[in-house]
């Protein structure tokens, strides 16, 4: 019996054979498409001999287990973690991948630090595309051009196999995609290195800069981790219109910290705070009416900028300009870099504002008219324009004087007196008023010829006129006491009685006595009533030839006042 066993062992049965090779599987356990360990037993060529146990035994290129940029090192004796593909190829060996292990054991660390948002190592060892691949020590990402840092580079190249640190924005196993940012490791370095350096900064601290970047409002000075803001009214005191007039790229200056937004990590920084301020004193060192000379700086719409000194500038408001052109653009009278002379209207230090005066400088045309052309003298000018309110004529020196439409015509009124000129018409005018202060020249045209109302003789009111009815109309009557002196009676006047206020019981030139109820010569109106005259009339005989205790009537009394007034009517004539 024991010969049978031992027979027994010696040769084994399939079915032992097999019992034993699932025993040595179980005891090993390689499986394949798993990573496993192995003893690299020899290195033959550009190969790595991997025994991966089970008298297995496999061949992997020492290029996977070398990095971008760097040999293999391995040795003889190291053990190795590679990933079995196939147990058995034709050869009777292994099929092995250190490549594949590497990559997954990449994937479980690099998708560990994806969910924990840390930042992995990797090298760039390629150019695709749109960017750069990168080995996260095994498995291959992407990073885009505009991730590899915080500003476009030019050049790459010092930056490729060489170990960086990177953030994984974004993985897809199942696709095999990962996306890098070498970017987004720089920025939350940066933006730790200015958190700690915006606190170490203080307010009025002097520094020390680079200029950075210029703008057409200022520029930005690296403070050396932490960029700044020059603004350009804080480069100079005096009037900067760019700040490539003072500053260069790349040039060093010392700057004051005006205001830090620790929130924000904003900083505002100025120049000539270091400097002297020009406006200290500025109210002694040029008073009110002194006069000098200063160069223009800056020319707008509403005046001129002129610069007395570095750092100090006055306006000339375009209505201190000229003493004649009123409309006219600043930039037609004055040019940036010109010399002129001004004279200080007005300072004030708090505000820094100092008013100045171009035509103060300049002789006054308007005392200089006055005194040529005094009121009441005649003069001839040529129209400029004619508006809702008078017409202008240009005069001596490019002074305009206006006629009001009031002063036009003696017996026209409003835009019908003006109707009947034209611009360019030479015209003669009487000097009326002069006023240099306010710049202002009063013109007539009716005052060259007499008014036609003084022919009439004096006016007054209760004094009986004949005049001459010049038009009928429903309302009344139309009447002229002299050439050019027109009057109205309105229809309730035309007599006391009622059934007598009839206009067409006149006619076109009949002469008619009126009473004058009312003159007004300023609006040159005459108020006329043959009712008041009738009734005037009928007073004063009721006064002369009756009483209240004589018993006579009306009737007798006027007639009474009739036949006398037709005897002495007689007796002139006589």
């Amino acid at each position: 019996m024991a010969r049978a066993a031992t027979q027994s062992i010696a040769t084994p049965s399939r079915e032992d054979f097999a019992a034993m090779l699932e025993a040595s599987f179980t005891t090993q356990s390689p499986q394949e498409g798993n990573v496993i360990r192995g003893k690299i037993v020899g290195i033959e060529n550009d190969f790595a001999v991997v025994d991966v146990g089970l008298k297995t035994e496999g061949r992997v290129p020492l290029k996977e287990f070398s990095m971008p940029g760097l040999p293999a090192n391995i040795k003889i004796g190291d053990e190795v973690e590679v990933y079995l593909e196939r147990v058995e190829n034709a050869l009777g060996e292994a099929v092995l991948s250190r490549d594949k292990a590497r990559r997954e054991e990449s994937w479980v660390r690099l998708e560990r630090a994806f969910n924990e948002t840390t930042r992995v190592t990797g090298v760039i060892f390629g150019r695709v595309k749109g960017g750069f691949t990168v080995d996260l020590d095994g498995a291959v990402a992407f990073l885009p051009g505009s991730q590899v840092d915080v500003r476009p580079m030019r050049d790459v190249g010092p930056l490729m196999n060489q170990p960086q640190l990177f953030q994984i924005l974004k993985m897809d196993r199942r696709r095999g995609n990962i996306v890098v940012s070498r970017r987004a490791v720089l920025e939350e370095r940066r933006a730790e290195e200015r958190s700690s350096l915006v606190a170490s900064l203080t307010e009025k601290q002097v520094v020390e800069g680079v200029v950075k970047n210029i703008t057409d409002y200022g520029a930005f000075v690296d403070l050396g981790g932490v960029d700044g803001l020059l603004h350009v009214t804080d480069i100079a005191w005096r009037r900067v219109s760019h700040p490539t007039e003072v500053l260069n790229v790349g040039q060093n200056v010392t700057v004051q910290i005006i205001k830090i937004n620790h929130d924000t990590q904003r900083i505002s920084l100025g120049m000539k705070q270091l400097q002297t301020d020009p406006w200290e004193g500025v109210g002694a060192k040029y008073p009110v009416g002194a006069r000098m000379q200063g160069k223009v700086t800056n020319v707008t719409d509403y005046g001129a900028f002129v610069e007395l000194e570095p750092g100090v500038e006055g306006l000339v408001h375009v209505s201190e300009m000229s003493w004649v052109k009123k409309n006219v653009a600043p930039s037609k009278i004055v040019t940036p870099g010109q010399e002129v002379d001004v004279q200080v209207l007005e300072v004030d230090s708090n505000k820094r504002r100092i008013s100045l005066g171009l035509k103060q400088c300049m002789d006054n045309p308007w005392q200089a008219f006055a005194a040529n052309h005094p009121p009441g003298s005649d003069i001839e000018g040529e129209i400029k324009s004619i508006t809702e309110f008078g017409i202008f004529v240009g005069l001596d020196n490019d002074i305009d004087g206006m006629v009001h439409l009031s002063d036009i015509s003696w017996d026209k009124q409003g835009e019908a007196a003006a109707a009947d000129y034209k611009k360019g018409d030479m015209v003669k005018a009487r000097v009326l008023d002069i006023d240099p202060e306010k710049e202002r020249v009063s013109l007539g045209i009716k005052q060259l010829s007499e008014d036609p109302i003084e022919k009439v003789g004096p006016l007054r009111k209760g004094t009986v006129v004949t005049v001459s009815v010049t038009e009928v109309n429903d309302g009344g009557i139309e009447v002229s006491l002299a050439d050019g002196v027109k009057a109205f009676i309105r229809r309730s006047d035309l007599a006391r009685d009622r059934a007598d206020q009839r206009p067409e019981r006149f006619g076109v030139g009949d002469k008619v006595d009126a009473m004058i109820t009312s003159v007004d010569k300023a609006s040159r109106k005459i108020s006329l009533s043959i009712k008041a005259r009738e009734i005037s009339e009928e007073k004063d005989a009721v006064a002369q030839y009756g009483s209240s205790d004589s018993g006579a009537s009306l009737g007798d009394i006027l007639g009474a006042a009739l036949k006398k007034k037709t005897d002495d009517g007689e007796k002139d004539e006589e």
